[in-house]
């Protein structure tokens, strides 16, 4: 019963927005009585706090551990958070990422969850055994790319997604095997010479 309720509650978060998290709607969307649905999540917050855990959840469940490749963090967060192909439609319940920053407009103590979540990302990203900043990168173009997307601010489409999604990738792919260094000391090479 648990999850039918965080699932009616990322419907309509997608569909609606925060607002629509009311307890009687989720109920209703879950096809449960309010008492049922209080006896699990005794407030909106508790619910909207359930939704985001359970979403970061599911997004860490992707992650490699501490002892992956280099670069593999970074990809992983990628493949996660980016499909090969542009999503056609508007986000769905399994777009963690956006459901979780609908969710997290719900007040401070559902931020302040993915806020201490990122931070422990964003650690792991930097151990990740690529040079400074590239996992970095990585992060915020996937972060730019969802918000985008979520706040309907032209998000890339097509042939122009696919080329953004295959321009990070590389430069992860690149880094991780050590292409960029001998490239930079093949440039320096040919510039002295």
């Amino acid at each position: 019963m648990r999850n039918r309720l965080l699932n009616a509650a990322e419907r309509l978060l997608v569909k609606q927005g925060v607002d629509a998290i009311r307890l009687d709607a989720v109920a209703a969307e879950a096809g449960v009585s309010k008492g049922g649905l209080l006896y699990h999540f005794p407030t909106k917050q508790a619910l909207v706090q359930g939704v985001v855990e359970r979403l970061v959840e599911r997004f860490e469940a992707v992650l490699p551990g501490p002892d992956a490749p280099p670069g593999a963090y970074a990809r992983a967060w990628l493949d996660a958070s980016i499909p090969p192909e542009a999503p056609e439609s508007e986000a769905t319940p399994s777009d963690s990422v956006p459901v979780a920053l609908l969710a997290a407009a719900n007040g401070p103590e559902v931020l302040d969850i993915l806020q201490e979540r990122y931070r422990g990302w964003q650690e792991r990203l930097e151990r990740d055994g690529l040079p400074p900043g590239v996992a970095t990168l990585v992060r915020m173009a996937v972060d730019g790319w969802w918000t985008a997307r979520l706040l309907g601010l032209a998000d890339p489409k097509g042939e122009q997604h696919r080329q953004l999604r295959r321009l990070i990738s590389d430069l992860t792919e690149r880094h991780a095997d050590g292409q960029t260094n001998e490239r930079h000391a093949d440039d320096q090479s040919k510039e002295s010479a």
